[in-house]
């Protein structure tokens, strides 16, 4: 019994020594730092919409205002089968021509899970679907989506789904991962481009491996600051930027998978509640210009090449309904060239 006690004892003990070496190595040092990276935004009709904004000219100013590239746009249930069995694609369809027009390049995420709150996004028709009903409809969409888009050459690369893994998160169905599968298995099967798939995760609250087995890229969250619902107050996660890094490289050498980007990069405020129910100071307090400088200095300390930032339509917001185009000015920067601010703290 003394033997198996020892024996147990010495198992614990090399565990926590392992543990503590790998947690050392994952948060010191530091990423070579990144000499450019592609800023990109995410763009979500549906907000600029919750926010009484007009939604195409909210669009259109990031495009020509900005000069941004690269975009990721969300293929919402609701908009492009608003009565079961009929589709519209026209504002998709216009905002991915829009992109075409300046030569830009467009991430188009399809599912149901998809960007902005409440995460899983079902018409009103289809809400009292059971849930294998809900994924036979899915899975039509889908279907359709990438017909449509099969001959576009805008649309580089298809996003399934957002976040999938993450738990406790969104008003969402338990992750079925054999559905998970089914849909990036219809995608891949019927894109006659074979164009690239991309499966995301949070960056501090989930694992990378596990999301990234599935997709061809992956894409990981980068949140500076957020409210924290347990604690009931604001948070700055003490992640050095190293930790990105390393975690991305290990993902890569684990999964195989082909690249790695920011996906969703903080350029908003995050509370208990929808920026605009928040009052307009404590939104500035949490989100401004020393904030965001901060976020993009950290950025380029991560070794990542490609960013997408998150917070464009609440930009425009601030400066059409509150004459304040700081945040606008300086994110502007992050898509001109000889203009980005870049300030390392080494």
């Amino acid at each position: 019994m003394k033997s198996l006690l020892r024996i147990f004892i010495l198992f614990i003990l090399a565990v926590i020594f392992c543990l503590a070496g790998f947690l050392i190595y994952m948060f010191t040092g530091q990423a070579p730092l990144t000499s450019e990276i592609d800023f990109g935004i995410t763009f979500s009709q549906y907000f600029a919409e919750e926010m009484d904004l007009d939604w195409k000219q909210a669009y259109v100013a990031i495009l020509d205002e900005l000069g941004v590239k690269k975009l990721r746009l969300v293929a919402y249930w609701q908009y492009l089968e608003p009565e079961q069995g009929s589709y519209s694609f026209e504002d998709l369809d216009w905002q991915i021509q829009e992109a075409d027009k300046r030569n830009a390049q467009v991430i188009l995420a399809v599912g149901r899970k998809l960007p902005r709150w409440p995460e899983c996004h079902v018409p009103i028709w289809a809400k009292d679907l059971n849930e294998s009903e809900q994924q036979e409809k899915i899975l039509s969409l889908i279907a359709k989506i990438v017909e449509h888009y099969q001959d576009n050459k805008v649309i580089w690369a298809w996003q399934i789904e957002n976040e999938p893994f993450l738990r406790g998160f969104g008003e969402c169905p338990k992750l079925d991962k054999e559905f998970l599968k089914k849909e990036i298995n219809l995608v891949r099967k019927s894109d006659p481009q074979n164009r690239p798939i991309i499966i995301t995760a949070s960056g501090e609250l989930s694992s990378w491996v596990q999301p990234a087995f599935y997709g061809d890229i992956f894409g990981t969250t980068l949140y500076r600051s957020v409210y924290s619902e347990n604690l009931g107050k604001y948070i700055k996660y003490p992640i050095p930027p190293v930790f990105y890094y390393k975690r991305a490289n290990l993902t890569k050498k684990i999964t195989g998978v082909e690249k790695a980007i920011i996906i969703e990069l903080q350029g908003e405020t995050w509370g208990p509640k929808m920026p605009y129910e928040t009052p307009l100071d404590k939104q500035l307090e949490i989100m401004n210009v020393d904030v965001f400088r901060e976020i993009i200095d950290y950025t380029y300390q991560t070794g990542f090449d490609e960013a997408y930032l998150w917070g464009a339509e609440w930009w425009y917001w601030l400066k059409q309904e509150h004459e304040i185009d700081d945040l606008w000015q300086e994110a502007k920067k992050q898509f001109t060239k000889g203009e980005r601010h870049y300030m390392p703290e080494l």
